[in-house]
């Protein structure tokens, strides 16, 4: 559908026809799928169901602005076997968002077969209805069939429509019509020409000169006020999964474009509290991570600043959203509740402990992990400020305030807590281990041992060789603690950045969850586990 979509908006005048001939070349704008790199293109597309998500966030962010825009989403028989489509179909349906047209393209061959339902229109008629969508069936080679469609659909209240379109794939070239084994394939000079054929008339090639037309830049968050200070006590425990919904509520004061949307865990995210503010700035997800994701990439699109909350562990299920928001360029954030073993007896499958991994991965991407409740609402402010995928890391357990109310957190960025001129090692921890490394600090200073403690509330970027300073002097000796897995960490992020920088310690010991664990209490899950105070201090004593 991507050449389609560019002769469209060639015809539009967005670029010149004559544009069209670079297709996919590696200068042009028009790549093989489209991105907001053309203008016109709201989102990222290729990656197949995400569409109807990302529609629906458009549709729903025109409607809370006032605005009397509709939005199109082409979607194929074959992508309509994800299940992400079904989340976008029961949201919007939910919803009532009577600005939004999907338009099923139901050709029967997917690229490797034939689609699952074929041509049984009527099964996909009853999938849209089930979820409550107006539909209609038509035939798609008709174009004043789905025009009057079309213009019926404008005129349905309260509900999303669904044009169902029965399709040939190579409709009009009689020796590819309804054949499998031509998806992605270019013609050879000779089918070429006698395709034209029988597609006449053939419109003039007229040479392109090469200019660009892509976007220099691409919006970035709205500017706003500052919102009111942190305003926690010395001693006073707080979750910083809790500081991240009175971050929330203060941002949405001072930005009238916040929003958040939680995937019913609300209440546990605390993505609630936004509602002290405003009821309608809270958007309930549902369990439907992927369209959760979509969503926020579709109200973002229409200038929103959205805050997607769920635990951890889930965003691993929305991955390619994500994934494909970064190729959007798109300024979401995201929080992720409920990280590592700490969250104590729910288990693993609760345990978000690849998530630093996989935000980490994403390029553009700034990952935040607070430790306590001020750095948890400085990040959250500093997240709608920043462009591009932003991710915070809050914890499940009350933890200490460290900061004062007025400490600022810049990104990249991390703090050094516990210092001397004759610190043995520099442990680099973050969240629930910066405390277990304050507890080790203690108990070595007790026995004579003094250690560097740097809480690297910013897991990415990170400036290699400002931290490669803290690491000298801690003799070039560094240990890592995470409640993560090793793989792509902390551990091997602050290793990253200190290769760049060309600093290498002279010893490395990284503590990180090596296994797969299981429930318990957070402290003996954290102990057995080998990330507490007490294997610190081992970690220290093996340097000799």
């Amino acid at each position: 559908a991507a050449p389609i979509l560019y002769a469209a908006l060639a015809e539009s005048g967005v670029f010149p026809v004559s544009r069209l001939l670079t297709l996919r070349q590696l200068n042009s704008e028009l790549e093989g799928h489209p991105t907001p790199l053309i203008r016109g293109v709201d989102a990222a597309t290729g990656s197949l169901g995400q569409g109807l998500s990302v529609g629906a966030g458009l549709a729903l962010g025109a409607r809370m602005a006032g605005s009397p825009a509709r939005v199109y989403v082409l979607m194929g028989d074959g992508e309509m076997a994800e299940g992400s489509v079904w989340e976008g179909a029961a949201f919007a349906a939910h919803e009532g968002i009577e600005n939004l047209t999907a338009l099923a393209d139901v050709n029967a061959l997917g690229q490797s077969g034939p689609t699952m339902y074929r041509h049984d229109m009527e099964v996909y008629r009853e999938k849209f209805e089930a979820q409550g969508w107006h539909t209609e069936i038509v035939d798609g080679h008709d174009a004043a069939a789905v025009i009057a469609a079309l213009d019926r659909a404008r005129t349905i209240p309260n509900r999303p429509q669904a044009i169902i379109a029965r399709t040939e794939k190579g409709h009009g070239v009689s020796f590819v019509v309804n054949k499998e084994g031509w998806h992605g394939k270019p013609f050879s000079p000779e089918q070429m020409e006698k395709a034209l054929a029988e597609l006449k008339p053939v419109p003039p090639v007229i040479p392109d000169d090469g200019r660009s037309y892509a976007r220099t830049s691409l919006p970035e968050p709205p500017s706003f006020p500052e919102p009111a200070a942190p305003d926690y006590q010395p001693g006073q425990t707080v979750a910083t999964r809790e500081a991240y919904g009175v971050a929330l509520q203060k941002l949405a004061v001072v930005n009238p474009k916040v929003v958040a949307i939680d995937g019913d865990v609300k209440n546990s995210t605390f993505s609630e509290t936004i509602e002290k503010t405003d009821p309608k700035r809270l958007i309930e997800g549902y369990i439907a991570e992927q369209n959760m994701v979509g969503l926020a990439l579709g109200l973002e699109a229409q200038g929103i600043v959205p805050f997607a909350a769920t635990f951890a562990c889930f965003l691993s299920r929305a991955y390619d959203q994500v994934r494909m928001s970064a190729v959007s360029r798109a300024s979401i954030n995201l929080c992720g509740s409920h990280c590592g073993v700490s969250i104590g007896e729910d288990g693993p499958s609760q345990m978000g402990l690849e998530d630093l991994a996989m935000f980490r991965a994403i390029p553009g991407a700034t990952v935040f992990y607070p430790a306590d409740a001020v750095a948890a609402e400085r990040l959250t402010e500093q997240a709608a400020r920043k462009p591009g995928i932003c991710y915070i890391r809050t914890s499940r357990p009350k933890t200490a305030i460290l900061y004062s109310n007025a400490e600022k957190f810049t990104a990249p960025g991390y703090k050094v807590l516990r210092q001397s001129d004759a610190d043995k090692a520099t442990v680099v921890a973050a969240g629930i281990t910066l405390y277990e490394a304050l507890k080790a600090y203690d108990q070595l200073k007790a026995k004579g041992v003094a250690i560097r403690v740097v809480d690297l509330y910013c897991v990415k970027p990170i400036d290699g060789a400002k931290l490669g300073a803290e690491v000298r002097a801690g003799k070039g000796n560094l240990i890592t603690v995470e409640d993560h897995y090793p793989e792509g960490g902390i551990g091997e992020g602050t290793l990253s950045a200190l290769a760049d920088a060309g600093v290498m310690p002279s010893a490395v010991r990284r503590l990180a969850v090596p296994r797969v664990p299981h429930s318990g209490k957070a402290d003996e899950l954290i102990e057995k586990f080998g990330i507490s105070a007490k294997h610190i201090v081992s970690a220290v004593e093996s340097l000799g």
